[in-house]
Parts: structure tokens; C-alpha cells; sequence
């Protein structure tokens, strides 16, 4: 069953790349003396075949990408070097196959052309009209793609052959789950500073200077660019925009469902299969003796599969007088839907809601007056390029037009004022101080320009302007050493014997944790600690402000009968036993290569490329 399973998987990889390959591209046919772009042994690599191979992985990476891949684009990805490989490799398991003489019959080779949907008529059989007009139309006849069929098919036998004995071993996925799967029981205790017995001193100036000086990373400011920029945003010009009262109207008026609503209902709706069972529930809350909500829940529905929401009388159909009638929560019904009869339960009045057009004019101005901003903006793009272009100062354009100068002393750390675009952070993080401006848009419809005055290399800042860090720095630290030491001596006591449940902390467990998992208000260390250690050890660590004694009560090993262990052990055996197809068939594929020889003509490679421009 696995070597035939393991045959199908490349049989169809085979026909799908062929397929694939004519099907959707188009005419490929590259005529000329030079018929190939490689040779194995006796066995030529084809140039139609490398141009359709070409064709496909380009127009892959476009469909992955979202938009249109040029050959030189994808050259730069290595798809050009990656598609040459692959046909080469092909090449070399037929050039394989016609030494060792292995063949299919022309039974054979029809049963597989019978597969191809593309070669199927309207009634989805064979036809051989579609059959040879798919072939013409991509440039190839109907020989050279049966021969072809009849040479990949026997390379498919030798890979078959390869890799039928590939087997993930039983040690190595049962060592990955283990290692995945395995759960720790841990106890903890945390030490923080009001567990010192004594505060830690005062820093004295010399303490604050080695610190300053010991850690000169934490009080160095990364390289600065200086910018000068011009911008506006809707934001910056929308009051000074004018919008008539014609425009408010319509706006208004076209809005008029947000602002003007009648009387609802806020209403939920069981449907029943039948006029008696609906009639049968409304006796029975009648009686008292269920609920809606009760004939809800009796049916494995929740609250939001019967809720409609706040509806109007017209949006209940039958049902909508009966609803309407009532004036505190109550149920109604049956009424005929189109799912069929219905039970209603009332739960809320909602009265009628008018907002005049004067009491709304000021939310439809800030509306379109928003738009009108980013129309203005929008136009004025070619004037801010025309004045730029002509040699205009970022200075210059302001007074200009309605842009505004600014400066900004630049980092990636600086999100404020207009480095909060992500569109602005772009820009100065690429500008170079050779670069000209030039208008950039915002992602809220602004525009703005940007001129690289200087860059200032990263710098120490001196200790005196940042003296309040220093000191809560330095203050940290050395409560975080003085709790270690605390916790160190603590837990040599309990190596010694003592009892952790003796200890006056909070003691605090987690049971079946996994290398994955997380414990809420631990450090990130702590669980690469505990997959660290031995069952019974116990460990010692500090982060900043606290220390903890960490103890591995036990470890625990996946359990045989876990259907997630069984789960998981079927999917690394699955992707293990692959992986090691696909390295078994490279490791032949390049002893072949290396015995049958591959010569490549790259001027012939050249040609394909180019005419695929």
C-alpha cells in the first residue's frame, strides 16, 4: 500500500507539472538549430520544456505576489537558476531510465492521457478534437507529448524504485515528541525587594559614573538624522474648507436612515418544524412550565442563532402587529415565516429616533469637509512636484502653498508628530543626504516632502542629563543581586533538606508544563529554565526588581494513549518519511549527474529568456 501510495504522489506530480506546464500559456515554441539548454548523458533538456517550466514559476510568484513578475524580477529571486535545476534533475531520471532501458507500453501511456482534464469534452470524456487542439495550440504534437508522457512515466518508475524504502525512524520521531511533548511539574517561590532584610544603600557619585560607564549601551542614543520636511494633512486645512448648504442637504438626506428611525423592537425568533410544535412551546410557557429561552437552549441553539436584533414593523412581517402590541418583553406567536412557523419573544422597546438636519450639520461638515481637504490635497500633489522640480526649498513650498516646515531629530524609536506615518519613517530611514525632495503621500490623504540635513552617529549621552535613569537603573540592579544572593542562600537550605512549604513566600506550581507553554507573571526565562534542569533540582535565577527559586518536582513523558500524541506522531512520521524521499532522490539524482555528465548552453538558455521578455 505505501509503495503504491508513494508511486500515485509522483505520477500526479509528473502529469500536474506537465499539464501545467501546456495548459494557460500559451504557444512556446522556440525553433532554430539549438534544440536544447542542457544535456544528461544522451538526454537533452528541451527549450520548450525549460521555457514552459519558466513560464509557470513566473506565474506563480505573480500569483503569490499579487501583481505582475517580469523574467528579470524573477531572476533576481534565483527562478531562472531554480527551474534550469529542476529540468536538469528531471532530465537526469530519464537519461536513468533509457540506460537501464526501463519503458511503459502504449496501454500505459494512454491510461495516463485518459487522466488529464484538459483533454475532456463537454460530457467530460475523452476527446481527441480538444486532445490534439490543447497540444497544437501550446507547440507541441501528439507524439512528442506521448513520447514524453513515455519517458517521465519511466522516470517515475526509477523514482518509485529510490525512494520506496524511505521510512522515518522509529527513534528519531518518537525523540521529537518527546522533546516536544514532554511536561514538567515545577514549584516556585518569588523573592521581591520587600523581602530583603535590609534596603539596599544609596548610590554614591562613583557608583552612578562606573555605572554610567559599564553600561554605556543603555544611555546611548542611536544614529539621528536630522530632517527638514514639508507637509499637510486634511487634518491641517479642513477648517479653512467651505462646504454649502446644498451639499449638507444632501448629504443629509442620503444619510437619512442613520438619522431618522422609527419605533423597533429588539427581538428574538425560534422557527419550529411544525404549526403543533409551535403551538404546543406557546401553551407551554403560557403554563409557566418553560421559557424562551429555556425551548432555546433544548434545541443546542444560543442566544445570538435567535436574535434579530432591533427591527421595525415592517421587518417582521405576520408577526409585526402582534410584536408591536407589546409594551413590556413578552413572547407572541406562532407566526408563518419563510423558515417556517415562529415563536417571537419581545425583549426590549426602542422608541423613534429623529435627528433634524440642523442638529446633524456639524457631524456632515466635519464629513465632507474631511473629503473636500483630501480632494485639495489631492490636487495640489502636481503643483508641490512642479515647484520642486523647477528647484524650489522645502522653505519655498511652504510659503507657496498650504504646506508647513517643520524639523525633526529622527531615530526608529521616533513616533511622534509626523514620524507616526509609517509612510514618513520610510522615507527617512532611505533618504540620503544626495537626494532631492519629493512629495510622498500619507496614509490619511496628506502629502508631505523631506530634505536629510545631517546624520549624527550614535553618541553617548552624558551622565548628567540622564542622572534620574542612571540612578533607577543602578538602584534596580543592585536589588536584583542583593535578592540572588538572598534566593542563593535560601535555596542551598533547601538542597540540605529544608522544606519549601517551611519557606514565609507565597509558594506557587504548574503542572504538565510544555517547552511551548507560558506561565502567567513568570519571566521569559523561566521556562528555558525548568526544560533545563533535572527532576529534584533546584535553580536559582533573578530578572529585574525580583529573584526566583525555581524546584523540578518531576518529569513527565508523553503518554502512548494521548490521541494528540498519536496525532502529532503521525505528522513527523508523515513529514519526516518525506523529507527523507526528497533527500534520498537528490543523492541519486547527483551520483547520476555525476556519472552521465551535464553539459548546459547557457547562450541557448539566453535565447529563451530573452524572447520571454
Amino acid at each position: 500500500m505505501a509503495k503504491s501510495k508513494t508511486s500515485n504522489f509522483f505520477m500526479w506530480i509528473i502529469m500536474g507539472l506537465l499539464i501545467l506546464g501546456l495548459v494557460g500559456f500559451g504557444a512556446t515554441n522556440f525553433g532554430g538549430s539549438v534544440n536544447s539548454v542542457a544535456r544528461v548523458g544522451d538526454t537533452d533538456v528541451d527549450v520548450n520544456r525549460y521555457a514552459r517550466a519558466l513560464q509557470q514559476e513566473v506565474s506563480a510568484l505573480s500569483a503569490q505576489t499579487g501583481q505582475p513578475i517580469t523574467l528579470a524580477q524573477a531572476a533576481q529571486f534565483g527562478i531562472d537558476r531554480q527551474v534550469l535545476g529542476q529540468v536538469v534533475a528531471q532530465a537526469t531520471i530519464e537519461n536513468e531510465a533509457l540506460v537501464n532501458q526501463i519503458s511503459i507500453g502504449d496501454e500505459r501511456v494512454a491510461e495516463e492521457i485518459l487522466r488529464v482534464p484538459a483533454f475532456a469534452g463537454l460530457d467530460g470524456s475523452f476527446d481527441r478534437e480538444a486532445y490534439a487542439f490543447t497540444l497544437e495550440n501550446n507547440g507541441i504534437t501528439v507524439s512528442e507529448f506521448e513520447d514524453q508522457i513515455r519517458r517521465e512515466t519511466a522516470a517515475q518508475l526509477i523514482q518509485t524504485a529510490v525512494v520506496s524504502g524511505a521510512r522515518a525512524p522509529s527513534a528519531y520521531t518518537q525523540t521529537v515528541l518527546g522533546y516536544a511533548l514532554e511536561e514538567r511539574d515545577v514549584t516556585w517561590v518569588r523573592l521581591q525587594e520587600d523581602s530583603l532584610a535590609e534596603p539596599i544603600p544609596e548610590p554614591s557619585e562613583d557608583d552612578l559614573i562606573g555605572f554610567h560607564a559599564d553600561n554605556a549601551d543603555r544611555y546611548t542614543i542611536g544614529e539621528t538624522r536630522a530632517i527638514t520636511y514639508a507637509w499637510v494633512t486634511p487634518e491641517m486645512i479642513i477648517d479653512s474648507v467651505e462646504i454649502d448648504e446644498a451639499a449638507l442637504r444632501t448629504l443629509y438626506d442620503e444619510r437619512i436612515d442613520d438619522y431618522v428611525q422609527p419605533e423597533r423592537r429588539l427581538v428574538e425568533r425560534l422557527v419550529f418544524g411544525s404549526e403543533a410544535d409551535a403551538s404546543a412551546a406557546v401553551t407551554a410557557i403560557e403554563n409557566g412550565e418553560t421559557t424562551f429561552s429555556e425551548l432555546v437552549a433544548e434545541r443546542g441553539l444560543t442566544a445570538s442563532d435567535v436574535d434579530l436584533g432591533d427591527v421595525s414593523l415592517d421587518g417582521l412581517g405576520d408577526a409585526g402587529e402582534a410584536v408591536f402590541a407589546l409594551t413590556e418583553p413578552g413572547v407572541v406567536g406562532p407566526f408563518q415565516t419563510s423558515l417556517g412557523p415562529a415563536l417571537f419573544q419581545m425583549n426590549a422597546v426602542l422608541s423613534a429616533r429623529e435627528i433634524t438636519f440642523e442638529d446633524a450639520q456639524v457631524d456632515l461638515r466635519e464629513v465632507l469637509a474631511a473629503d473636500r481637504a483630501r480632494r485639495l490635497i489631492e490636487d495640489s500633489i502636481f503643483d508641490a512636484e512642479d515647484l520642486l522640480a523647477g528647484g524650489a526649498t522645502l522653505e519655498e513650498l511652504a510659503d507657496e502653498t498650504d504646506m508647513q516646515v517643520g524639523t525633526i531629530d529622527w531615530r526608529p524609536d521616533v513616533t511622534t508628530g509626523i514620524a507616526g506615518y509609517n509612510a514618513f519613517r520610510a522615507a527617512a530611514a532611505a533618504v540620503s543626504e544626495a537626494d532631492f525632495p519629493e512629495v510622498i503621500e500619507l496614509e490619511d490623504g496628506g502629502i508631505f516632502a523631506l530634505r536629510l540635513d545631517e546624520v549624527r552617529e550614535p553618541q553617548l549621552q552624558p551622565l548628567q542629563d540622564v542622572r534620574a535613569r542612571v540612578i533607577r537603573d543602578w538602584e534596580v540592579v543592585g536589588t536584583t543581586n542583593a535578592l540572588v544572593a538572598e534566593a542563593e542562600g535560601i535555596a542551598q537550605e533547601l538542597r540540605d533538606g529544608r522544606e519549601m512549604a517551611s519557606l514565609d513566600f507565597l509558594i506557587e506550581t504548574e503542572r504538565g508544563l510544555r517547552r511551548d507553554g507560558f506561565v502567567i507573571a513568570t519571566p521569559d526565562e523561566f521556562v528555558p529554565t525548568v526544560f533545563g534542569m533535572d527532576a529534584g533540582e533546584i535553580a536559582v535565577f533573578g530578572t529585574p526588581g525580583q529573584a526566583m527559586i525555581v524546584r523540578l518536582d518531576a518529569i513527565n513523558e508523553p503518554s502512548v494513549t494521548d490521541p494528540d500524541v498519536a496525532q502529532l506522531d503521525a505528522v513527523v512520521t508523515q513529514q519526516t518519511t518525506q523529507q527523507i524521499a526528497r533527500d534520498m532522490l537528490a543523492a541519486f539524482t547527483t551520483a547520476a549527474q555525476a556519472e552521465a555528465g551535464v553539459t548546459v548552453n547557457q547562450a541557448a538558455i539566453n535565447a529563451v529568456q530573452a524572447q520571454l521578455q
